[in-house]
């Protein structure tokens, strides 16, 4: 119900029932079709690295409209894990931004200090670093106000 006031899709949204997850997962058919340096986008254990301690994703659909959005969180066993998993982060998506795929797959991308966004067409992906955690918001078909909101709603329960 939360989800579904914030993206003002109402009962149009609803959670994927395969794609309400407690581990990463890849998805190998994707990524093997995907530059090398792109492959993370496809393989949340690249993504997320491999000292993820917890880990949940939920993925909703809104149908009528082609919108998707997908919260994780990923926590790590102290902080300076967590900082790792995001530095990596950072790297993987200006390896594969500088692919002749890269503005297709990540697009336009920023980063700033805890935070970093990729924004393809219409569609995005925003990270956060914070305390033993790692939260990724992907959207397409949303205004970038929405994951804004879903990804402050988060941080706001992951103490200092």
């Amino acid at each position: 119900s939360q989800m579904r006031a914030i993206t003002g899709a109402g009962e149009d949204l609803s959670i994927i029932p395969s794609m309400d997850g407690k581990i990463p997962v890849d998805n190998e058919l994707f990524a093997k079709d995907a530059p090398p340096q792109c492959e993370w986008l496809f393989a949340e254990t690249q993504t997320f690295g491999p000292d993820v301690e917890e880990f949940h994703k939920t993925t909703f659909q809104n149908p009528p409209d082609g919108g998707l959005i997908s919260e994780a969180v990923a926590a790590y066993r102290d902080p300076g894990d967590a900082r790792a998993a995001f530095d990596r982060l950072v790297a993987l998506v200006d390896g594969c931004g500088s692919t002749t795929l890269g503005p297709t797959l990540v697009g336009e991308w920023t980063t700033a200090g805890d935070a970093l966004k990729t924004r393809p067409g219409a569609c995005g992906r925003d990270y956060r670093v914070k305390s033993v955690v790692l939260v990724e918001v992907t959207f397409c078909r949303f205004p970038g106000s929405v994951p804004d909101i879903v990804m402050t709603n988060i941080l706001a329960n992951v103490p200092e």
